[in-house]
C-alpha cells in the first residue's frame, strides 16, 4: 500500500504487543489525503515513476497498490498493471479508480503470492516494505515472480530518519518496532513500522538474488515548490524515503 503520508503528532515509541495496521479502518481518510500532498503526489511517486521510466508494454505488480494512485501513473503511461493489497478497503477503491478492467487481489506481502513464476517485468514495492518484520520471504515471492531481467523498485523509511527520532535513540544495528501516530485527513491512527540498518536492507535484496542497480535520495518534483513553499524546503533540506532499484538477474546462457 502506498504508506507513508500523514502528519506526525507524538514522537515514534516502542510498539505496543498486538498492535497491527488495519488501513480498512480508515481507508477512504488515508486516500484522501495521499491524493494531493507534498509527500506522496510531488515527492514519493514522482520518485518511483522516474526510476521506473518507460514502461509501455511492461506488465507490472502493484505491490501494496492501496488505493491505486501509482497503478493508474503507470497505466497511464501504457503498463499493463495488476495490484494486489492486504486491506479489502483500500482494493475497493481502487477499483473505483481503476475499472474491472485491472486484476486486483487481496494479498498479505508476508505469504505466497498468488502468481506464476515469471508472471512480470517489474515489481512496485511502494512504501510497504518498512511493515515487514522478516524481508526475506516477501524479497523471495517477489524475484519468483519477476522474469530474468526484471526488476523490483522500492521505496521505504529512510533508516537515518527513524534512527534519529527515537528518544532514546535505538541501537542502529539493529531490526526494532516502533509506532507513530498519524494524521490523516484529519483522522489520527497508530501504524507500525519495522527499522533496519541500511546494510540489513541491501543484504536482504541480495540474499533474495537481486542485484542492486539503484539506491536513490531525490528531490521533491519541482512543482511543489509554489504550491506547499514551506513543506517544500523542509522536504528538499531534510532526509525523506529512500529507494531502491534492484534486478533479477538475466539467466546464465548455456554454454
Amino acid at each position: 500500500m502506498d504508506r507513508g503520508t500523514g502528519t506526525p503528532e507524538t514522537p515514534a515509541r516502542p510498539d505496543a504487543p498486538g498492535r497491527t495496521n488495519d488501513y480498512d479502518g480508515f481507508a477512504e481518510a488515508y486516500a484522501a489525503e495521499n491524493e494531493n500532498n507534498i509527500q506522496n503526489a510531488y515527492y514519493e511517486r514522482p520518485a518511483m515513476l522516474a526510476l521506473a521510466g518507460d514502461v509501455a508494454g511492461r506488465r507490472i505488480l502493484d505491490a501494496g497498490c492501496g488505493a491505486g494512485p501509482l497503478s493508474a501513473a503507470l497505466r497511464e503511461r501504457g503498463a499493463v498493471v495488476t495490484g494486489v493489497d492486504a486491506s479489502a478497503g483500500m482494493l475497493a477503491l481502487a477499483r473505483r479508480r481503476l475499472g474491472d478492467g485491472v486484476d486486483l487481489r487481496v494479498a498479505d506481502l508476508g505469504d505466497p503470492l498468488p502468481f506464476d513464476d515469471d508472471a512480470f517485468d517489474d515489481v512496485v514495492a511502494s512504501l510497504v516494505l518498512h511493515y515487514l518484520e522478516d524481508w526475506g520471504p516477501t524479497l523471495a515471492e517477489m524475484r519468483r515472480v519477476l522474469r530474468p531481467g526484471g526488476r523490483l523498485i522500492a521505496s521505504v523509511q529512510h533508516p537515518f530518519v527513524d534512527y534519529a527520532i527515537q528518544d532514546p535513540r535505538p541501537d542502529y544495528s539493529a531490526t526494532t518496532s516502533y509506532s507513530d501516530e498519524l494524521s490523516f485527513s484529519g483522522r489520527t491512527v497508530t501504524l507500525k513500522f519495522w527499522r533496519r540498518p541500511l546494510h540489513a536492507m541491501t543484504d536482504a535484496f541480495t540474499a533474495a538474488g537481486f542485484r542492486l542497480s539503484v539506491i536513490s535520495e531525490p528531490q521533491p518534483d519541482p512543482a511543489a515548490r509554489e504550491l506547499f513553499p514551506d513543506d517544500f524546503h523542509a522536504l528538499s533540506t531534510q532526509i525523506g524515503f529512500l529507494f531502491f532499484v534492484v534486478e533479477a538477474p538475466p539467466s546464465p546462457v548455456a554454454g
